[in-house]
């Protein structure tokens, strides 16, 4: 990835601090780049927040939010590729929950704001922990964790309101299991979802990290799409923006 790419991310945060505001500690988030390979070109799966939003008002942005605790704790058909895991959660088989949790908070928020299930249908259903996840169960869709490819990790600049740290996933479209119609609408938390082609998503004025990581997730195609391809990290050290590799 070129300077370029920092370049851009230190003129947002220029742009976007505040000032004076405390030093938010940063939530554990997770979000999931969908991506439909069926035609021509492929094409992402992006959603317009809602203009009430404080955070990233009226923006196209990836499905996903923080993780919650009971994450970690739905099964799942298969589970994350060893070196996926090592990424997520470097501490050893310890942090394994964790790692998990990532990958399926990702699956969960997505279902949460786009009405999408991801993974496969079998019997029987799912022990699900509750919350969102008993809809998985209802439905007998256990999620697919080998389908996902964790592409880049990135934490919010000090100084903003809200703060996340961010790991981004990537799954083909094709592990959609399920879709329960009626979630996306005017008052919902996106209002619409729009399937965009690679090439054409500039013109939908992104936010600066999802521009580098749609760049990084290119780049990352190109080589092969491999579990064992780092993954990059970004976040800012000493007032600027770093690019470092996992």
């Amino acid at each position: 990835m070129s300077n370029d790419a920092i370049d851009r991310l230190n003129t947002r945060a220029r742009l976007d601090d505040k000032g004076g505001l405390p030093n938010v500690r940063p939530k554990d988030a997770a979000t999931l780049i969908i991506i439909d390979r069926s035609g021509p070109s492929p094409k992402v799966l992006l959603g317009r927040r809602h203009d009430a939003h404080t955070f990233m008002p009226g923006k196209f942005v990836f499905p996903g939010g923080a993780v919650e605790s009971h994450d970690r704790l739905m099964p799942a058909a298969s589970e994350l590729d060893p070196r996926a895991a090592a990424r997520l959660a470097p501490s050893g088989a310890s942090s394994k929950g964790k790692a998990r949790a990532f990958a399926l908070a990702a699956v969960r928020e997505t279902f949460e704001e786009t009405g999408l299930m991801l993974g496969v249908r079998r019997a029987p259903a799912p022990k699900a922990p509750g919350g969102l996840w008993s809809a998985f169960a209802e439905a007998g869709v256990h999620p697919e964790l080998a389908a996902m490819h964790f592409v880049a990790r990135a934490i919010t600049p000090p100084g903003r309101p809200k703060r996340f740290d961010t790991r981004f996933f990537a799954v083909d479209a094709e592990v959609i299991a399920h879709r329960v119609d009626g979630v996306v609408g005017p008052q919902a938390e996106l209002v619409e979802l729009k399937w965009v082609p690679l090439a054409e998503t500039k013109p939908l004025g992104l936010v600066s990290i999802t521009e580098v990581v749609l760049e990084e997730l290119e780049a990352r195609a190109r080589a092969g799409m491999g579990h064992g391809l780092p993954v990059p990290f970004y976040r800012m050290l000493r007032g600027r923006f770093v690019r470092e590799l996992l």
